[in-house]
């Protein structure tokens, strides 16, 4: 069984995204699993510029771990790209990553 998690929150909902966000920063702060991954992707990435309370909770999972990717082809084509790279995201491809980390074990939770 892997014990490690890759976190992909595509919701535009807010409610939905926080709890996402809450259960990445959560288990890594109490050490539930050995590692987790967090990806923005689609709607959640307009969500992220928007929402003061979703920006909040990006900062403490980014207290935590290595950073946040950002799907760079969806902000890329909404011309978000800068933006979110200013909130402190790392705007990347991320299907190559994705496939690489679920090859590496990473189980993925989709939010």
């Amino acid at each position: 069984m892997s014990n490690k998690i890759l976190v992909i929150i595509s919701t535009a909902d807010e409610g939905k995204a926080l709890t996402g966000i809450l259960y990445a920063t959560n288990t890594l702060k109490n050490g539930w699993l050995d590692d987790v991954k967090l990806i923005l992707f689609g709607p959640a990435e307009d969500l992220a510029l928007h929402s003061e309370a979703v920006q909040e909770a990006l900062k403490g999972f980014l207290e935590l771990d290595q950073g946040v990717m950002v799907c760079k082809f969806v902000a890329d084509k909404a011309n978000l790209s800068d933006r979110l790279a200013h909130l402190g995201l790392n705007v990347d491809y991320v299907g190559a990553p994705i496939g690489q980390w679920i090859r590496e074990g990473y189980v993925p939770m989709v939010w």
